[in-house]
């Protein structure tokens, strides 16, 4: 990397061009539309194409594909194109059975019949008891059972997928049963051109029923179901009678389609969505809590900078006086504030990955913006967020070495390779023990061994040499001048008392604030980790070990993240807060 020394490069340009780069190489291998772009056309009579997606549930947290249930089947199961995020969101997308023509209504076709034995029957049980949804796809578009609202008429909100059954008590037996939805009655929904009588699909509902088919004679191809009228507009004539998954059991899967006009055009197909029945997402809470930091930091703020235009007059029209005066608050820490801390080290790593992901997280709100992470593109937010973690790996060199040199550390590679190894080192540690149980389990969500490699290759191919470059780079700059000089000894810090300790830092002429900046801000994470545990048992049904222990594996990754991002905010509004308010005064 020698070469780099007679280039004068930031690494902003560096990571322009290497995004450059990247999407070229995509473009030539593999291109999606941005939704409103690229919508596609039927004409009466085209065959439409469902297929089926991962089997969900909140109470495990666990996805299965949709074939690890004995359900009709075509004979040769073909696996859809699948990026890196719908790999890691358990994503499965596979072909299926049911097959549409566009605009023409079906009623009552025969997908399968079944003959269950004891295997079957347990598996279609299990997945029951656990309320497991059954998620299919139409030209893109998630299936959703329509549910009306009881605050308002004539208003739905929309559950993804379907429930692979129900259980309960039936015909005054006192013993649970389990019945499996069997019939499915598709919706699909269109928007119809006028001039090219063309059509463009807007939505996909269902209503699913259980229904235990009868018929007459022997079964064959061209048998009647005496349950299913074809010829009316409810084709199940009799549904009183559910259909009870038990051994030895048959089983009739049979599907209608009826196809809807709609006024909704196919820019805006995906407006229904927002108004998705999930828990799961507290909207409330999350601007409630928004406002109220906003109003506390916004007192905090005030309060301080009335102090600090306060003590800085004070101190400045002391400079002028021709006495001597004592110096006393936070001037007189003012030889030993800019000290370094002990475990520097640890704190530039620390702060160099905060970077990095305050980077990718806000290329990712600005994508997002842009429309390119809209819900069309299946599993391109996770997609963006690791590619974007990769790339601005230089950022996270960079801001750790300049840390690292203003502290007088010389040995910038050992440094860099810290940034590099440390975090993504612990949390795959985690990602494997948590991938190991998922494996155990036999989950879709478990991450095979092929996207395994294409992970390292990114971190060890990508985000570990561009560390290094950001590192040299940030090295060879001039290292950052303090606004005021160090004292050789430290000073000795006096004893505080407890409720000195340590919220009021340099007024109490406690100057050791560079760790304390950080893990006072990133405490936030526990707060979040805390909420999340109360969570868990409060509002989800969770009673598998497995998990149980899924659940707060990936809840601690995801609050060491925010306890590192936070935890660099915290810092930089603090280095640049400090060194701002010793520039300000004047210090012999």
């Amino acid at each position: 990397m020698a070469f780099l020394g007679s280039l004068s490069l930031s690494p902003l340009p560096v990571l322009l061009l290497l995004l450059i780069l990247i999407l070229i190489l995509i473009h030539g291998a593999h291109s999606f539309y941005l939704p409103g772009v690229a919508p596609q056309d039927f004409q009466k009579g085209d065959q439409l194409q469902v297929k089926v997606n991962k089997l969900t549930s909140t109470k495990t947290q666990l996805p299965y594909t949709y074939y690890s249930l004995p359900y009709c089947h075509p004979k040769k199961i073909q696996d859809s194109a699948e990026n890196l995020g719908e790999v890691l969101r358990g994503d499965r997308i596979e072909n299926s059975l049911y097959v549409f023509k566009m605009r023409e209504p079906q009623m009552c076709n025969v997908v399968c019949r079944l003959k269950l034995d004891a295997k079957a029957a347990k598996e279609f049980k299990e997945k029951i008891n656990d309320e497991y949804r059954v998620n299919m796809i139409l030209d893109n578009l998630p299936l959703v059972v329509p549910i009306k609202r009881t605050d308002q008429e004539d208003s739905y909100v929309y559950q993804l997928g379907y429930h692979v059954g129900l259980k309960g008590l039936y015909s005054g037996v006192k013993e649970e049963k389990f019945f499996i939805h069997n019939h499915l009655a598709f919706t699909v929904k269109y928007h119809k051109d006028a001039v090219t009588e063309s059509a463009r699909i807007v939505g996909f509902e269902v209503k699913p029923f259980s229904v235990k088919h009868e018929y007459d004679g022997k079964w064959d191809e061209k048998t009647r179901l005496t349950t299913c009228d074809p010829h009316a507009k409810h084709t199940v004539a009799n549904s009183n009678t559910p259909q009870e998954v038990e051994e030895n059991k048959e089983i009739i899967f049979t599907y209608d389609v009826d196809f809807q006009e709609s006024d909704v055009k196919w820019a805006s197909r995906w407006d229904a969505y927002l108004l998705m029945n999930d828990d799961q997402i507290h909207w409330f809470s999350i601007v409630n809590s928004l406002m109220i930091v906003l109003f506390l930091s916004g007192m905090v703020a005030m309060i301080m900078l009335r102090t600090l235009y306060r003590d800085i007059s004070k101190y400045n029209e002391l400079e002028t006086q021709e006495e001597a005066q004592e110096e006393t608050g936070w001037k007189l820490v003012h030889g030993d504030v800019f000290r370094p801390p002990n475990n520097s080290d640890l704190l530039c790593v620390y702060v160099g990955t905060g970077v990095q992901f305050f980077g990718m997280i806000l290329v990712t709100m600005m994508f997002a913006v842009l429309g390119f992470l809209s819900p069309s593109n299946r599993g391109g937010l996770m997609t963006a967020m690791l590619l974007l973690w990769v790339f601005m790996g230089i950022f996270a060199g960079y801001a750790s070495t300049r840390l690292y040199k203003m502290f007088k550390g010389a040995e910038w590679k050992k440094m860099a390779l810290r940034t590099a190894v440390v975090f993504p080192g612990i949390v795959s540690v985690v990602f494997f023990v948590l991938n190991a149980l998922i494996w155990g389990e036999k989950s879709s969500g478990a991450v095979p061994f092929g996207t395994m490699f294409a992970l390292i290759f990114l971190w060890f191919g990508i985000s570990v040499p561009l560390v290094f470059v950001g590192s040299y780079v940030g090295f060879k700059k001039p290292a950052i001048e303090n606004p005021v000089k160090t004292n050789k000894i430290p000073r000795q810090i006096p004893e505080q008392a407890w409720y000195m300790n340590p919220v009021f830092s340099l007024c109490s002429e406690d100057y050791l604030w560079w760790w304390r900046s950080y893990l006072t801000s990133g405490s936030s994470a526990l707060y979040l980790f805390l909420y999340a545990t109360f969570y868990f048992f409060t509002k989800l049904e969770i009673t598998k070990l497995v998990s149980a222990i899924l659940y707060f594996g990936y809840m601690l990754i995801a609050s060491y993240a925010f306890f590192v991002v936070t935890g660099t905010i915290g810092f930089y509004a603090c280095f640049w807060f400090t060194r701002l308010i010793y520039s300000s005064v004047k210090i012999d």
